[in-house]
């Protein structure tokens, strides 16, 4: 699960326009949108700095709510 989509609509961004933004084409965006493209570590940093955030934030934080308790039971 990323949140590029989710930092992308917060800056009011088409995928063309983040595409545009780190030299992609507007599909490989909708791949990552949409779990279906694993990007590489540079691409990674190149949305993160485009969306002002940063890779954790982006692509591995847990979301609020979720923690490790169910799986330690």
């Amino acid at each position: 699960m990323n949140r590029v989509r989710t930092y992308r609509k917060e800056m009011n961004m088409s995928q063309l326009d983040l595409a545009k933004s780190i030299e992609v084409a507007r599909q490989t965006i909708n791949l990552i949108e949409n779990d279906k493209y694993n990007p590489s570590l540079d691409l990674c940093i190149k949305i993160a700095k485009a969306l002002n955030t940063d890779l954790n934030t982006l692509f591995w934080e847990e979301d609020e709510g979720e923690n490790d308790d169910s799986i330690n039971g």
